[in-house]
């Protein structure tokens, strides 16, 4: 069996982790076998392949598992590193894309997760919060063309699926991001025009009317 044969994705059509490793994938020119998962009743495969978390994604190489979106993306540009490398050779560069790409997690993710989950003052909080990581993420991209320069690299994979639920974001929390960021939306246009990111990105109106669905389902009731 080819090498390319034994990779395996197990992910969620709207998730922007999923995203992530199916963009590195496409970079990659990387063939794989993908698992969709349905996260209100888990397989045993994803519960055998990722027994701490229980999450997607989880990239399967050789029958070994791989867990964590970023740590996915960072194995992929390890292990395909013939083409198209996503983190720099530079150690101080390096270091500097993992940060950002953990900005992303940690602050970038959990306050837009807050806009469309929360009510009232905290919806207001966790909008500020949002608005400000985007802030920060844009005064670091600056007039870069991509966050590490001339090549999309490893913070781009990291924040790009964000883009197509940003409507979702904007409806939830009556804003726009495009009049308080044009850099950032310059940037995810730009991103857009790769094939890897045009084809992996879900619509944003369906990602919407999933989010939709899910409250009804399971918060509001």
């Amino acid at each position: 069996m080819e090498e390319e044969a034994k990779v395996v994705l197990l992910g969620a059509r709207f998730s922007m982790f999923e995203m992530r490793v199916k963009i590195a994938l496409a970079e990659k020119g990387i063939k794989y076998e993908y698992m969709e998962q349905d996260l209100t009743n888990k397989s045993t495969l994803l519960q055998e392949m990722n027994p701490i978390h229980k999450k997607i994604p989880v990239l399967i190489h050789h029958g070994r598992p791989i867990c964590e979106s970023l740590i996915i993306v960072e194995y992929i540009d390890m292990v395909w590193d013939n083409n198209c490398p996503l983190l720099p050779s530079d150690p101080y560069h390096k270091a500097q894309a993992r940060f950002w790409a953990d900005f992303v997690d940690q602050k970038v993710y959990h306050a837009s997760k807050r806009v469309w989950i929360s009510k009232g003052d905290e919806k207001e909080v966790a909008k500020k919060d949002f608005l400000e990581s985007l802030k920060q993420l844009e005064e670091f991209l600056g007039d870069k063309p991509y966050f590490g320069g001339d090549t999309f690299g490893f913070v781009d994979v990291a924040l790009i699926p964000f883009y197509c639920w940003f409507y979702t974001y904007e409806t939830f929390g009556n804003f726009k991001v495009e009049g308080e960021y044009p850099k950032l939306i310059s940037w995810a246009k730009r991103c857009m025009q790769k094939e890897s990111v045009s084809e992996t990105l879900a619509d944003e109106r369906e990602v919407y009317e999933a989010v939709l669905d899910y409250k009804n389902k399971f918060i509001l009731n």
